[in-house]
């Protein structure tokens, strides 16, 4: 039974002259008012007249349930995590990051230009962000003594937010995947010992106050009041380069796009199944928002973001999977001898601009000097790109101008069918570091790594990336290029949406009747039956080996319209998507296992990589027993996920290019390495029952309560994808990212209709009623309904309306 909760913002909502009429809400006079509707697990179904109103719904809403989340995103890009959180490593050198943009203005600078939504943001979104903003103040003002979260809850580091706050936190996120991940070698930068640099400097103080930490990583700081000096190692940066492809570190996901042929009643159907991290801000949140004949979007969104990134209207749905495409590009910069902050271009000497930036911190100002080129920052990653006497190097970074996003995910949300859908994505270029996988209500599907890719053709990359950087171009797709010669600029497409990046024309692009696919590997696969080839390197790689997610994710589609994976029928419904999403298959124990099994049997005793010898015989009547899949009721499924993680996933068959869903498939059993990984994976689980049900070790703390959790690594070809580290003696007892927002959508004539959860639940604060209840309905593989049509909402039993908005001068 529906009900209208009287409480402290409705009373601010009345006094103000705001009222609510015919069932959305309207604003008299100027000011901000919206229509909350809370459904099962707190999900909100938002309605307002207009964006600033829709924004305030939002920002209050999400507030309501995660203020200490969007606070903490604040500090963080007003870099004061110092002055917060304690001076380690970690936070002097993410507010070092941060203050550098907030030294050289770069939010600000985004919001220059006419109002179009591709040079400038448009006056809608900076609607939408203005409200978002006022709605969080007015639940801080409304809710400050009632916050009972304890992360945050009696801190002074909860404090009202603007527009520009906001603003920069999405500056922070465009940047994930480049100089955000490049960060800590951003900031240790430095030219070779005893080089002065001789440039202008500018310096902003910042007072320390402050001690609590809640982040840390071992590093080596000194410096207090003067410059920063010591060890700044850059693990970020590290990990880009090393990094098989351009995702951002610990995120993922798998989605399907299933047309008229693979569906039962023809219409499209979407899953979307991101992998993101259970804890912090990245989280998802649920939302549903409404801004009559305007907009009207139901899906999820990152926490402090205003509008649905992953989601449906009344005619289509898509979903997002991170791309293996690079964000940025390095520049070898030739540098003056006797100089090294000053570099040759077309053969004339350009100095680096330096900007001394300054933090507080608890102990006193600390200051870092940066190095800027024309290009953008000089970078530093020890062993790899590294400042000497003659070279250096700058990345330039494409998305640190894509002030475009979400405007773009506005439009998206206004798209009809997969056609607009892609004029949307043709003409804005705005997706940070994802593919886009959507379905329509027509039947057709379409695969898209429209993202912003930086323009390196395959003619640039021939004649610019310098020889000995060739192979690392073929092999990973980051490009090193010449930057002595201004024909080696990133130039521009003439149907690029903006200069320096790849046009349409040049980006993969895929429309099919059946399905399209992705789980984290390249274009190239996005259906097996019209491979997508041709394309530059800096996007992804062709005719490689696929990972096993990606093999047992289209194998699930296929067997299910062949009607052969033991499920009833062939084609999908919502219910079958589900299922299939949720079967825990292990794809490398289907491959390996029974040879494995063989050969531990044969041979018993082996040697781990400490070389102690392990008894490998309960180890093999584990795994004899074992059902392949990652269930809560699976026996000895983390005996495979370690043995898997220990590198014991060694093929002797090559990989066929013909036979890219088949190949490699035939275990090493010769490779002596294979033997070690499951003696290493023994001793790793000594004290944990090697034949242990998988729910009694693998968990995610609620409270006092540990819920169940089922899924697994993708190392060993485990599509429901959840990442933990194992404890010795206990199991794996905290979840850190994976599967988190899961739809499966059906676009039918009468109104979308499916399936949709949060995993980790709509709250982080554990005092909330929405903290652990989809945890609870994750684990037994349940779910929530769409609720897109005015009877689906209504007919929620647990539904609460209220009405929140202020007058404003």
């Amino acid at each position: 039974m529906r009900r209208v909760v009287a409480a402290s913002i409705t009373t601010v909502l009345v006094a103000a002259g705001l009222a609510v009429t015919g069932g959305s809400a309207v604003a008299h006079g100027r000011g901000y008012s919206a229509l909350i509707q809370r459904a099962s697990h707190g999900v909100p179904h938002i309605t307002a007249r207009d964006f600033a109103s829709l924004g305030y719904g939002v920002g209050f809403a999400q507030a309501e349930d995660n203020i200490c989340l969007i606070a903490e995103q604040i500090v963080t890009v007003r870099a004061e995590r110092s002055r917060w959180f304690g001076a380690d490593i970690a936070n002097i050198s993410s507010d070092l990051f941060h203050q550098k943009s907030l030294d050289g203005r770069a939010a600000e600078r985004w919001l220059v230009g006419p109002r179009d939504g591709v040079r400038a943001p448009s006056n809608e979104v900076r609607d939408q962000l203005r409200g978002f903003a006022a709605g969080y103040n007015a639940y801080l003002r409304d809710g400050k003594k009632k916050i009972n979260d304890p992360a945050c809850v009696g801190k002074e580091w909860v404090r009202p937010v603007t527009e520009l706050d906001l603003w920069r936190v999405n500056w922070a996120r465009m940047v994930r995947a480049s100089s955000g991940a490049l960060a800590d070698g951003i900031v240790a930068a430095a030219p070779p010992a005893g080089a002065a640099p001789d440039a202008r400097t500018s310096k902003v103080d910042v007072s320390p106050v402050g001690t609590e930490s809640t982040r840390g990583r071992a590093g080596e700081l000194t410096g207090s009041a003067g410059e920063l000096t010591g060890t700044l190692p850059a693990p970020g940066a590290a990990a880009v380069v090393e990094a098989r492809d351009g995702a951002p570190a610990g995120v993922g996901s798998n989605a399907y796009g299933l047309g008229r042929d693979a569906t039962t009643s023809g219409a499209g159907m979407l899953l979307a199944n991101p992998h993101f991290p259970w804890d912090g801000d990245e989280r998802f949140y649920r939302m549903r928002l409404k801004v009559p004949g305007r907009y009207d979007v139901e899906g999820a969104a990152l926490v402090g973001d205003p509008l649905i990134e992953i989601g449906h209207n009344g005619k289509v749905a898509w979903s997002h999977t991170v791309s293996t495409a690079r964000r940025f590009v390095w520049h070898r910069l030739s540098l003056v001898p006797g100089d090294p902050t000053s570099y040759r271009y077309d053969g004339r000497t350009r100095k680096m601009t330096v900007r001394t930036v300054t933090v507080g911190t608890p102990g006193g100002p600390v200051s870092r000097a940066f190095y800027d080129t024309h290009f953008g920052p000089v970078v530093v990653v020890p062993g790899r790109f590294d400042w000497t006497t003659d070279t250096a190097y700058a990345i330039t970074d494409v998305n640190a101008t894509n002030n475009r996003a979400l405007d773009g995910w506005l439009a998206m949300g206004r798209a009809t069918s997969v056609r607009d859908l892609r004029s949307v994505l043709d003409r804005r270029q705005f997706l940070p570091w994802v593919n886009v996988i959507a379905a329509d209500r027509d039947g057709r599907a379409l695969y898209a790594d429209h993202s912003v890719v930086p323009r390196v053709t395959d003619s640039l990359a021939a004649a610019c990336i310098p020889a000995p950087f060739q192979s690392l171009y073929a092999t990973s797709g980051q490009a090193v290029l010449d930057g002595s010669r201004s024909a080696c600029e990133l130039g521009r497409d003439r149907d690029a949406a903006v200069p320096g990046i790849l046009g349409p024309a040049n980006l993969p692009t895929l429309v099919r009747d059946d399905y399209v696919t992705n789980s984290n590997d390249s274009y190239w696969l996005a259906n097996p039956d019209r491979p997508l080839v041709g394309y530059p390197r800096i996007i992804g790689d062709e005719r490689t080996v696929r990972s096993l997610r990606t093999r047992v994710g289209v194998h699930q589609v296929r067997q299910r319209l062949a009607g052969t994976d033991g499920l009833p029928g062939r084609g999908f419904t919502t219910g079958r998507l589900w299922d299939v999403t949720l079967g825990n298959r292990v794809y490398g124990g289907e491959l390996v296992r029974d040879d494995l099994v063989r050969l531990c049997e044969a041979q018993p005793m082996a040697t781990a990589s400490d070389g102690t010898t392990v008894d490998l015989t309960a180890a093999c009547a584990a795994l004899r027993r074992w059902d392949l899949r990652v269930n809560l009721g699976s026996r000895g499924s983390h005996v495979f996920t370690e043995f898997a993680r220990a590198g014991g996933m060694r093929f002797a068959d090559p990989f066929d290019p013909a036979a890219p869903l088949t190949t490699p498939s035939r275990l090493a059993i010769d490779d002596p390495a294979v033997r070690t990984a499951l003696a290493d994976a023994v001793r790793l689980l000594d004290g944990i029952p090697l034949n242990a049900r998988l729910g009694d070790i693998q968990t995610e703390p609620r409270g006092t309560a540990r819920i169940p959790i089922h899924g697994g690594w993708p190392e060993t070809g485990v599509f429901n994808m959840i990442i933990n580290q194992v404890q010795p003696g206990v199991g794996y007892p905290k979840v850190r990212h994976g599967t988190s927002y899961l739809m499966a959508v059906e676009l039918g004539r009468g109104g979308p209709s499916g399936r949709q959860l949060l995993t980790y639940s709509q709250s982080a604060n554990p005092n909330s009623p929405w903290y652990a209840d989809q945890t609870r309905l994750y684990s037994a593989k349940g779910w929530d309904t769409v609720k897109f049509t005015p009877k689906q909402l209504r007919s929620d039993p647990n539904l609460v309306t209220y009405r929140v908005g202020e007058r404003h001068s």
